[in-house]
């Protein structure tokens, strides 16, 4: 296993992809996660992928606060499905009715930030990954384009 401290991402090793940690704030709360950056073992990153992760880390305050309240929006379409699935004493435990992003931070955590490769339109990509009370197989993923929230679903679409 290749490891380097990369002058922006840190202590980074490569097995199939660079990983390393990094901490975010959501929920009020302060969260270590891992941190995945797409590429070559060579750790050739480009231009893009760094401004992303810096665009990202400097404007996080912003793109979190979107974040949660997409989240919440995404719970708040989904959750009576889940609701549905279970007793009420599960479905009060995975899937309760909420009307926060306070009370979302009880069923939602925060689980790794991904810096996606750059395609050829140059969109600045992150993603992140949470794991969630409602849905322990699939979790939630945000796909994040310049600085902004473009979609929230499955962890899927952004791994």
């Amino acid at each position: 296993m290749k490891k380097i401290n990369d002058d922006l991402f840190g202590e980074i090793e490569f097995d199939l992809y660079w990983s390393g940690k990094t901490s975010i704030v959501m929920f009020g709360k302060k969260h270590e996660i891992i941190l995945s950056i797409d590429g070559e073992e060579d750790a050739n990153f480009s231009p893009i992928q760094r401004e992303a992760y810096t665009n990202f880390m400097t404007n996080m305050g912003e793109i979190m606060n979107a974040v949660e309240l997409d989240i919440l929006e995404y719970y708040e379409e989904n959750f009576e499905e889940y609701r549905d699935m279970a007793d009420e004493a599960e479905a009060d435990r995975i899937a309760p009715v909420i009307n926060t992003v306070e009370e979302l931070g009880n069923l939602v955590i925060p689980t790794q930030l991904i810096v996606r490769r750059v395609r050829k339109n140059g969109v600045r990509r992150i993603g992140l990954v949470f794991d969630c009370t409602w849905d322990i197989d699939n979790g939630v993923g945000v796909r994040i384009e310049d600085e902004k929230v473009e979609e929230v679903d499955y962890q899927d679409i952004v791994l």
